[in-house]
């Protein structure tokens, strides 16, 4: 049998690498093929993954590494979708282009399967096994679109690092696909051995201790002004300042542009503070191994929870009742991670202060996983229809001024759900229209 993984991002190609390292793709002997996809909105001005600094350390888990982009041109990978009369001749193609026999089996190891290019790779080869892996907060939140029975039959597992102890993904739980941890100590062996592959990462020990801040898209996806996120990287900027630290770091996202950067330096400017920028295409994974930070700060980037759940890091967030109130629709996949950062993390004020999680780690069991439940509801209730009931009595008896802010008046009122709007009184229509006759007399 062949194994076909594809990974779009750095992170994703990690936690494949620390899934084979723990085995649990079998004998290394198997022929192992990784397909990079560059999913940047455009890929020709973004380098792909496989020219990262220290990705070689993960290429010698696989005896192959090809690019989907290459071979996919002009097309991208993000919207191609193949249609169904031109399946069963792209499924001999790509198997003649990958030198796989017509009739070897072939086993899928795909990220996000209800979106391309996983359900493309998962439509061609359909009569592939199929592993989708997590590639961090979002598959604790239900299936954005779940895929048809004849390619969900054939999953076997999801794979994920457990960045929520006590909490299991709901992603494809409502076929009973099995749910599988990858090994955190695997996953940190292979973060360790990329951070000694990167020229330069390891000397950077004076900036050991310092905080660190985490930017993120939020402007790009529409959820905030650019203004509005600017202003999220400068309070969480003045809250570190009011600590007392004089050198900050900023990681920024791969989207971050030179407006972040010029209004952050202005910020830091006014508070006299050093501003350091790590812009090397590097996993912020490699610079917790290295420099420690002695406090991470974001909105709500899968990055908080390993640094706290893998490295023992202090964390804490900043505008998250923001996001919770701007994300639409209700069903936008960011709604639960932007829930488990407000839920659970600390979080950062400007004057310095850290105000502890809204729910500690001992309240798990009794008030996060009911609130997932309900939010997961909420987000795909046709889907999860037998959740229904769960969703009812936590809102009936959990729905208070904290609570309300992961969930819309309008979105419980669709669902009739308790907390939703009162009623409007409905007048009968032959009275309105009587009514309106009398009024044209007088």
């Amino acid at each position: 049998m062949a194994q076909l993984f594809v990974a779009s991002t750095f992170f994703g190609a990690m936690s494949l690498a620390a899934a084979l390292d723990a085995g649990q793709f079998g004998a290394a002997d198997q022929r192992r093929i990784l397909v990079v996809s560059n999913n940047a909105l455009v890929p020709e001005v973004v380098p792909p993954l496989d020219a990262a600094p220290g990705f070689d350390v993960l290429r010698s888990r696989f005896g192959e590494v090809v690019s989907w982009n290459e071979l996919l041109w002009p097309f991208h990978p993000s919207t191609w979708q193949p249609r169904q009369q031109e399946r069963p001749l792209l499924n001999r193609l790509l198997r003649h282009y990958w030198d796989l026999a017509e009739d070897e089996p072939l086993h899928l190891v795909v990220e996000s399967i209800q979106v391309p290019p996983a359900r493309a790779f998962a439509s061609v080869f359909d009569d592939a096994a199929i592993t989708v892996y997590s590639d961090g907060l979002m598959s604790y939140g239900p299936t954005r679109e779940s895929p048809p029975r004849e390619v969900a039959t054939r999953i076997d597992r999801v794979l994920y690092l457990d960045l929520v102890p006590g909490v299991e993904p709901l992603l494809l739980s409502e076929y009973g696909v099995a749910r599988r941890t990858i090994s955190g100590e695997a996953f940190r062996a292979v973060v360790a051995e990329v951070a000694k592959a990167v020229d330069g990462v390891g000397e950077r020990t004076a900036w050991a201790g310092a905080p660190l801040l985490l930017g993120q898209y939020l402007a790009a996806l529409n959820f905030l002004t650019a203004a509005e996120e600017d202003a999220l990287h400068a309070r969480m900027l003045r809250g570190v300042a009011a600590q007392g630290h004089r050198t900050v770091l900023f990681k920024p996202h791969p989207s971050t542009t030179a407006r972040t950067f010029r209004t952050l330096h202005a910020t830091a400017e006014q508070q006299g503070v050093q501003l350091v920028v790590l812009d090397e295409p590097v996993p912020v994974e490699v610079w917790y191994e290295v420099l420690r930070p002695a406090l991470v700060v974001g909105v709500f980037s899968t990055g908080l929870s390993t640094a706290s759940r893998y490295y023992g890091l202090p964390v804490a967030t900043v505008g998250t009742e923001l996001l919770l109130d701007r994300i639409t629709p209700y069903q936008n996949s960011n709604r639960i991670p932007v829930t488990l950062a407000d839920a659970t993390m600390p979080r950062l004020a400007e004057d310095g202060t850290v105000h502890p999680p809204r729910i500690t780690a001992d309240r798990v069991a009794e008030e996060l996983l009911p609130l997932l439940v309900a939010v997961g509801y909420c987000m795909q209730n046709s889907v999860y229809s037998h959740l229904r009931d769960e969703a009812v009595a936590y809102l009936s008896r959990g729905l208070d001024e904290v609570t309300r802010r992961y969930f819309k008046k309008r979105r419980l009122t669709a669902l009739r759900l308790p907390g939703a709007a009162p009623a409007k009184p409905r007048s009968l229509p032959w009275l309105a229209a009587r009514v309106r006759r009398l009024r044209g007399r007088s």
